[in-house]
């Protein structure tokens, strides 16, 4: 199968930005739309600073950052993605704003385009249901940050089609990934084995078993995991994990995926972990 040449991005945050940035890197033609342009600008920053700290580390070459640069097409305007091969969506952990998305994205690229979304919990099926042609839409799911992890997860929902996996699949070849294949079920491999862990690791705090550093390194240097689950906690967000618990709880109904009282009581409080400047640890002077 043919490389792709031309690939779309909804969305420029975090992951989206980072999506974008891998692919630029690749040397597609990338699309990247926000919904407005202070916020298109802040995501095109983003890759540009990281892309720039990589020429200061020795990582990346000045001819590649501007080859990479050269490959983005920052926009607005949803249509100027008709031409991708392959887009992917990557807005907010909403069943509602990416049905939104893939709708449009529907009537505006070829029939031959692949949709993919970039959820780390919610149904594929569900999302291609407002699809005409719903055979051609799948999940890829990347892991942040996205330029340094390898692993994408290739989510096939019930309709999609050996070809849209196959292009999908040679998608993340191309960008260096290495790719798993998983089921339409909530938290596809990684997710639904890293929640538990990380919801256990909150249990075991908040009944006083050990204190937070010697969880953290306990599973650092006894089962060589790079990094604590609670920091991970604080680096990934409690609120990101806490919904993606509910999500697998209210699916499988099994109580390893319920989130405990603590979790649930530090993102009531706004206690979010380092975006928020406090999780599980102080980052406000940081």
């Amino acid at each position: 199968m043919a490389p792709l040449k031309q690939i779309g991005v909804v969305g420029c945050g975090l992951m989206g930005s980072g999506i974008a940035q891998v692919s630029a890197q690749a040397g597609m033609t990338t699309w990247v739309r926000e919904i407005d342009k202070p916020t298109l600008e802040k995501g095109l920053g983003r890759i540009r600073k990281f892309l720039e700290d990589g020429v200061a580390k020795g990582k990346v070459t000045a001819e590649d950052r501007d080859r990479a640069l050269g490959n983005l097409k920052g926009t607005t305007d949803l249509g100027d993605l008709a031409a991708c091969e392959l887009v992917i969506e990557a807005v907010v952990e909403s069943i509602e704003a990416k049905r939104e998305v893939f709708s449009a994205l529907d009537r505006t690229l070829a029939a031959s385009a692949v949709l993919a979304s970039n959820t780390s919990s919610l149904s594929i099926t569900e999302i291609a249901a407002c699809a005409e042609r719903p055979e051609r839409v799948l999940g890829l799911h990347f892991f942040n940050p996205v330029p340094l992890m390898k692993l994408v997860e290739i989510i096939r929902a019930l309709p999609t089609s050996d070809d849209a996996f196959a292009r999908a699949k040679g998608y993340v070849e191309q960008i260096g990934k290495t790719a798993v294949v998983a089921k339409d079920t909530p938290g596809f491999v990684v997710n639904r084995l890293l929640v538990p862990y990380l919801l256990d690791a909150v249990r075991v705090f908040e009944s006083g078993v050990a204190s937070r550093e010697d969880i953290d390194n306990g599973m650092k240097l006894g089962c060589g995991y790079p990094m604590g689950p609670l920091t991970l906690l604080d680096f990934v967000g409690l609120d990101t994990t806490y919904y993606i618990a509910n999500i697998m709880f209210e699916e499988f109904k099994q109580p390893q995926y319920a989130a405990p009282p603590l979790l649930r009581r530090m993102v009531f409080a706004g206690y979010l972990g380092r975006k928020s400047g406090r999780g599980f640890y102080d980052y406000s002077k940081a």
